[in-house]
């Protein structure tokens, strides 16, 4: 990989010459390759980050459920990668957890801004204190569709996915306790494993990244209550785009950097500026670090001087509770009470029927839900649950992805690898001749993987169109799980 030399020359000046020479060797080197555990999941399937087969050592700021392979697998032919029980995650990007560990302690409102295609925001999801809804947003309409496929996946039903830009966030003042940007930027840290982010460089770029940055956070601002968290990070080496930003926010937008406390041993760089004002940030550097380039930092909005929103109280300033509208002619006759028992602790949740689709959200939540909907575009909240067909509800693909799913409500079939991978690619089945009729749930490694309607001498496959694996993807060699039952 050839360097752009402004690039070069810049990185001198930020690191001095050995530590740029460390990161220069490093950016010509294979970049590793990390999953991070679903941890609602990954016990089920008896996954655990510290034995697994081809594994290579945790990632050391995310133990528990992170941790670095030894080559890169064909996740496409696993069906486990389908099923939720991990994610590819590039390892830097999980000290997001260390930090949210660290201050996120009670039950919140939490917005991930720039959400997709959805690795940080199950990780969030994944370590928020249960009573906590997490909004994750994305403006690009693809992109969004995306985010929530890996959403749907991870299982969790205190999720909201939107399509919408910062600034309609800035319609729900003080709404939420914490904010997740992980912002658009000059994309340096992906240096070896995108080729793009090298051809596309300059520093007109990382100016234009700058100004788009402060526009971002300049219009979501409102939304991140007085004395609430902002986490702000890049996937670039940039001061201009990271400490530079970081000084704007707290000056111009008003907050207080907090301290990150990490070990040494982790190699974790500070401030690059050299200057006597430093602030506490962390940059993960190839050749320093197991990972690419990643800066966090994390601030505190500022209270007012009076008269100002409490943090508890904030969360609940979203307005008066919007009425819900009836329901139309197809579903006005039609009650969701059948489908309750399919879930777990079912009088917790809202059913709401739509049209032909039957829905289940937290009814704790449903104020939150009804203030984003008049903010923002929701297209996805909670868990679809079913949708009508004829006079029956058949039962939908996040209902076999929800972790609250009542696995005992359905006939469950154990499916082997090829029976999983050909039910993937949403081809008809065909079952032991003593499964029951109806709907069925099939289950690979001791988790769901989806449904399909027994109706006797073969299984219509439910699998989303959308989302089955296309043949040419997979090779003979390919044809073989991650992680060997």
């Amino acid at each position: 990989m050839e360097l752009p030399q402004e690039f070069e020359a810049q990185a001198r000046l930020w690191l001095g010459e050995t530590r740029y020479g460390r990161l220069a060797v490093a950016l010509q080197e294979e970049p590793s390759v990390s999953i991070r555990l679903n941890p609602f999941k990954s016990e089920r399937a008896g996954l655990a980050a510290g034995a697994l087969e081809g594994g290579d050592g945790p990632v050391a700021w995310a133990p528990d459920e992170g941790c670095y392979l030894k080559s890169r697998p064909m996740f496409t032919a696993d069906p486990l990668f389908h099923a939720g029980a991990y994610y590819v995650q590039e390892a830097s990007s999980m000290f997001l957890g260390a930090v949210m560990q660290r201050h996120v302690t009670s039950p919140v409102v939490a917005l991930d801004l720039c959400a997709a295609p959805g690795g940080k925001s199950t990780h969030i999801r994944a370590l928020l204190p249960e009573g906590s809804l997490l909004v994750s947003n994305e403006p690009v309409r693809a992109r969004a569709q995306v985010l929530v496929e890996n959403m749907v996946k991870w299982g969790h039903p205190d999720v909201v996915v939107t399509n919408s830009y910062p600034s309609d966030f800035g319609r729900l003042p003080g709404f939420f306790d914490v904010m997740v940007t992980d912002v658009p930027c000059s994309g340096e840290g992906m240096f070896r494993k995108e080729e793009e982010a090298v051809s596309g460089w300059s520093m007109a770029n990382v100016v234009m990244c700058r100004d788009r940055q402060r526009d971002i956070l300049r219009e979501a601002w409102p939304a991140l209550k007085p004395g609430g968290l902002l986490v702000y990070s890049t996937c670039t080496f940039n001061p201009l785009e990271d400490e530079g930003n970081v000084a704007w926010i707290a000056a111009e937008l008003g907050a207080e950097v907090l301290p990150l406390d990490v070990p040494a041993e982790w190699h974790v760089e500070g401030d690059l500026r050299g200057c006597a004002d430093a602030l506490p940030v962390c940059h993960f550097l190839p050749g320093f670090v197991r990972g690419e380039g990643f800066f966090l930092a994390i601030l505190r909005k500022s209270l007012p001087d009076e008269g100002g929103l409490t943090v508890a109280g904030a969360a609940q300033m979203v307005g008066p509770k919007k009425a819900k509208g009836k329901a139309n002619a197809s579903s006005a006759s039609v009650s969701g009470d059948a489908c309750r028992p399919w879930l777990l602790q079912s009088a917790t949740f809202d059913f709401r029927v739509e049209g032909q689709r039957l829905t289940a959200f937290r009814s704790a939540f449903s104020r939150q839900l009804d203030g984003l909907c008049r903010a923002v575009k929701v297209i996805h909240a909670g868990i679809a649950v079913a949708e009508l067909k004829g006079r029956d509800w058949m039962p939908l693909h996040a209902l076999a992805m929800s972790s609250v799913l009542d696995v005992s409500a359905f006939p469950a079939v154990e499916v082997s690898y090829d029976v999983a991978v050909a039910y993937l690619r949403k081809e008809s089945l065909t079952l032991p001749s003593a499964t029951p009729r109806g709907y069925v749930l099939l289950i690979y490694g001791g988790l769901p993987l989806g449904f399909v309607k027994n109706v006797g001498g073969r299984a219509n496959n439910l699998y989303p169109q959308e989302w089955k694996i296309r043949t040419s993807h997979l090779t003979p060699y390919s044809l073989k799980p991650v992680f060997p039952l």
